[in-house]
């Protein structure tokens, strides 16, 4: 039922994943009077949830952590230990450590959301100084693309490839069954901290991105390399979203987009939950100050940050495996405030311009730096014909 009487807050969140629900929570303990509307505010998140530890803001405990990985590994020509700690979030701890127990949260869904206001499908309407978006990323259509294809493994069957406290970030060993002249793809495995490990074949950056059954068919290869066998009835997670969204423009009167909807959705990696939560104090201490949330967030430092790993992204959209693999050894040869610059920081905009030079001109054979700032093969991999799924393709599950 409606109700009759328009109540009046300082926020209004529309959508409470992490991302949403970590701003609700930090603008409660700020103070403020908040709202939060969600059709399930409730629910358990579907995704796998990770970042390294350093990103993570103070005033989250780090009970939240479910699996901490201290050096995680890449595979490029050789094996690249990460001195850096990685970790795998909780959802269901993760969700208790941001209570909403202090708003007025709406288990409804958004038919209209305005700078003032937000109006639900039973007609209530919420009114508020400030209306954050954060119902996640829009329709992929063609735009550039993360695409995964996870399967849940006991971790005893894992144990050959991955055991505990072990993690391989990208592996690109030629494991996956993929020929030179097909698109890239490379290995993310971690161990979960509930019994199994996630073996998830990831692409980054083709446009439309990569179909699940070819990535599935890619996940099976690799398993099958290292003698894992599996039975068929291992549950399975699938991810499919754009990596372009673009910071959205200041001013002080607009709806203020928040996670992956405003921005915060990294062009490279895909990961945007960690600078959500450290970035959601930022956005509430300007609107404590009456000032613009969005110019907060966005300042020019960060703006050119983006625009500088959105190059990236291009880049990494249209190499081969070969040269994939030649610029990522380059990659993890920096420094490790340069190897942060682009994996985490908000705005170290020096440093990331730095690295990015360094990477493509230590990238080898020389012909190969002209794929990566997009003077040749601009759009090698446009229309890939990926051929059809198979029987032994389909996903046998879906992780709940």
């Amino acid at each position: 039922m409606s109700e009759s009487v328009v109540r009046e807050f300082d926020i209004c969140v529309v959508g409470l994943g992490p991302s949403g629900r970590a701003l609700a929570y930090r603008a409660i303990v700020a103070g403020l009077r908040v709202a939060a509307v969600d059709p399930r505010p409730d629910r358990l998140w579907p995704p796998t949830f990770s970042c390294w530890i350093d990103e993570l803001p103070d005033w989250l405990p780090h009970s939240v952590i479910a699996s901490r990985i201290p050096t995680p590994v890449v595979w490029t020509t050789s094996e690249i230990k990460i001195e850096r700690p990685y970790c795998v979030l909780s959802k269901p701890l993760l969700r208790d450590a941001l209570p909403l127990d202090d708003a007025r949260v709406y288990a409804g869904r958004a038919t209209r959301v305005d700078a003032r206001e937000v109006e639900l499908a039973d007609g209530t309407v919420i009114r508020a100084a400030v209306v954050a978006d954060s119902r996640g990323m829009p329709a992929l259509g063609n735009r550039r693309a993360a695409s995964a294809h996870g399967i849940f493994v006991n971790a005893e069957t894992a144990a050959p490839m991955v055991g505990d406290g072990e993690g391989l970030l990208l592996d690109w060993r030629p494991e996956n069954g993929a020929g030179p002249d097909e698109p890239p793809s490379f290995l993310y495995s971690v161990p979960l901290g509930d019994g199994t490990v996630i073996f998830e074949e990831t692409s980054l950056g083709l446009r439309g991105g990569m179909p699940q059954h070819e990535l599935r068919k890619r996940t099976l290869a690799r398993l099958a390399a290292h003698g894992i066998e599996l039975t068929g009835e291992e549950p399975s997670e699938a991810a499919h979203y754009p990596l372009d969204t673009p910071p959205p423009k200041n001013g002080v009167g607009r709806v203020v987009p928040y996670g992956s909807r405003g921005g915060m959705m990294h062009p490279c990696t895909g990961y945007s939950v960690a600078d959500s939560f450290a970035l959601a104090d930022t956005a509430v201490t300007a609107i404590l100050a009456g000032e613009d949330p969005i110019g907060a967030l966005w300042p020019w430092q960060a703006r050119l940050t983006y625009w500088m790993r959105s190059r990236g992204l291009w880049g990494l959209g249209r190499l081969t495996t070969e040269q994939s693999i030649a610029m990522f050894d380059s990659f993890f040869s920096a420094s490790p405030r340069a190897q942060r610059a682009l994996l985490s920081s908000h705005d170290d905009y020096t440093a990331l311009g730095a690295v990015l030079f360094n990477t493509v001109s230590h990238t080898w054979p020389f012909r190969w730096r002209y794929d990566l700032v997009g003077w040749t093969n601009r759009d090698r991999w446009a229309g890939y014909p990926f051929a059809p799924a198979t029987s032994e393709t389909r996903s046998s599950g879906s992780r709940k």
